[in-house]
């Protein structure tokens, strides 16, 4: 098992994922809202993963920084998906409390790293 594979917040990443694809194989938004919000979920997982294979604090922290700049980059979708009605009000409550979650250890993790 690799160190990322151990961490909550990828575990949480990967779900979140998972969610937006299954999401995304039932409904048909426009193609660059599925283009980006697929991108932008599968962004968040994967750049903790490369951020564990780092060495120094810096390189880590820049690509958790990108991760949590992924999740951003979903709520904002979500919401806009929201506001068109084209999801529905508990998903997109659903989905910002998942978000949520992941951001605030995206944001322990940087903290931790600068104190380092």
């Amino acid at each position: 098992m690799f160190d990322f594979q151990k961490l909550d917040v990828y575990q949480k990443s990967k779900n979140f994922c998972k969610e937006i694809y299954s999401i995304l194989d039932k409904r048909s938004f426009d193609r660059v809202t599925n283009d980006q919000l697929r991108r932008a979920s599968f962004s968040i997982m994967l750049n903790i993963a490369e951020g564990t294979s780092r060495f120094s604090n810096k390189d880590r922290k820049n690509f958790f920084v990108i991760s949590r700049g992924s999740a951003f980059e979903c709520v904002a979708i979500l919401e806009y998906l929201f506001e068109i009605s084209e999801i529905k009000e508990e998903e997109y409550h659903n989905f910002l409390s998942g978000l949520e979650q992941i951001s605030k250890m995206l944001f322990s993790l940087i903290q931790h790293l600068d104190k380092n």
